[in-house]
């Protein structure tokens, strides 16, 4: 039955052989279970809650990309766009978590249709390279500030804007050790790096008396405290435009450029980045997200670790699927996850921003007029703590540099358009 639902024989691989990839992937990113409470926590929603609605979302979203589009990509809540609902506009923007996640369910609406009505595979085409690099790894540095910010590394001055903190302190301390752990163990090919040192740092604060010790397993604690409780007059209020539109561009890229990467692995993309059952992983992916705000946690997207359980042999859906089941075991471990410092996962925040900003080496750095835009793009999202103001920064800077320098015919229509959408939220909605 397996061999006929998922095609083992057809794709050279076995029931084994997926049930280790996909265990492989899982211990990849299981680490989100720890993150995104953490996260999201700092919006004011009850991070208990928050840990089984992430453990859901994943594995939903898993299983059906797995039984649907038969391919071996794991789903699960977004980093990046987790601080962006969180910090930038919750605590940013000064509104509610219930408006916040009615942004992401909006976002993911549109991200939907763009994707259902084949509108998705044109942006991404059009839409410029150095843009596509510069978002990532403006959100990559977001998160990475958001890292030194957890443990106490970095801290606000009045008059430097920011400064190096106590490192003597717990925090600075372990959260440091905790990365280097990463960067050492994954550098040696360590698949559940971010798990092992999140862990450790966890025993080590739990030893220096940090930690107070709430169990290992329990029954699932109750969701109904986030479970639909979404607020979805944001689709009303103009001001949050750019934000639905900021949720749903960068899932758009995220979850795409995730899903080329993770088939080239598997030998199963061609040299367009085209993949078998390509429209149903991206609605999957797309209606995923939609379910993932109803519920109660940011944006779900396609999680590049996949790529693990494809270097060890992942061809299939089953291997999706085997991640799904073991996300699904992990709702009963809520008092574990409940015993984690914040400070314990920052390590993991620094290493993903790592990673994110690791595509900035494909800019054509010799173009300024490619060069700038992508810079501006990246830059922007730390300073000013916002995806949003990033995003738009980097479309106005590229269509002025281009027109400015000659290069007019080189600006698609969409990109004008997404600017001058910009250009009216700047003047008309946030100059008033």
């Amino acid at each position: 039955m397996l061999d006929r639902w998922f095609s083992l024989s057809k794709n050279g691989t076995s029931p084994s052989t997926e049930v280790i990839a996909g265990f492989t992937t899982f211990m990849t990113m299981v680490y989100i279970v720890f993150v995104n409470p953490q996260i999201l926590g700092a919006a004011g929603m009850n991070t208990q809650a928050v840990f089984v609605v992430t453990c859901l979302a994943a594995a939903l979203g898993s299983i059906a990309m797995g039984l649907f589009a038969n391919l071996p990509i794991a789903l699960a809540p977004a980093m990046g766009l987790n601080a962006f609902f969180a910090f930038s506009v919750t605590l940013g923007m000064g509104v509610s978590w219930q408006v916040a996640m009615g942004t992401v369910f909006w976002g993911a609406v549109v991200f939907a249709l763009v994707s259902i009505v084949g509108l998705r595979q044109w942006l991404l085409e059009n839409i410029p390279a150095s843009l596509r690099i510069g978002i990532p790894a403006g959100i990559g540095l977001l998160i990475a500030l958001l890292g030194f910010k957890n443990t106490g590394l970095v801290v606000a001055a009045p008059n430097t804007l920011v400064k190096v903190g106590d490192l003597t302190s717990l925090p600075a301390v372990l959260g440091s050790l905790g990365f280097f752990i990463i960067i050492i163990l994954a550098y040696r090919g360590v698949n559940s790096a971010v798990l092992i040192a999140t862990l450790a740092v966890t025993v080590l604060a739990a030893l220096c008396g940090d930690v107070e010790y709430y169990g290992i397993a329990s029954m699932p604690p109750a969701i109904d405290g986030v479970f639909a409780q979404l607020d979805l007059s944001a689709i009303l209020d103009v001001g949050l435009a750019g934000v639905i539109f900021s949720f749903a561009l960068v899932s758009m890229f995220d979850s795409s450029g995730t899903m080329i990467a993770v088939t080239e692995r598997c030998g199963l993309a061609d040299n367009k980045g085209r993949f078998p059952n390509m429209r149903k992983a991206l609605q999957v992916d797309s209606l995923s997200s939609v379910a993932g705000a109803y519920m109660g946690t940011s944006s779900v997207t396609a999680y590049i670790e996949s790529s693990s359980g494809a270097s060890v042999g992942g061809r299939t859906g089953l291997t999706s699927v085997v991640v799904g089941l073991l996300f699904l075991g992990v709702i009963f471990l809520s008092p574990l996850a409940a015993m984690v410092p914040g400070y314990a996962v920052a390590g993991a925040l620094i290493y993903v921003g790592v990673m994110m900003t690791a595509g900035l080496t494909k800019v054509d750095w010799s173009d300024l007029t490619e060069a700038a835009p992508a810079f501006i793009t990246a830059v922007m999202m730390p300073f000013t703590f916002s995806i949003t103001e990033g995003i738009a920064a980097g479309f106005i800077s590229y269509c002025v540099i281009k027109l400015g320098c000659g290069k007019w015919r080189q600006i698609h229509p969409c990109v004008i358009v997404v600017a001058a959408l910009f250009l009216v939220k700047f003047i008309f909605i946030d100059g008033h």
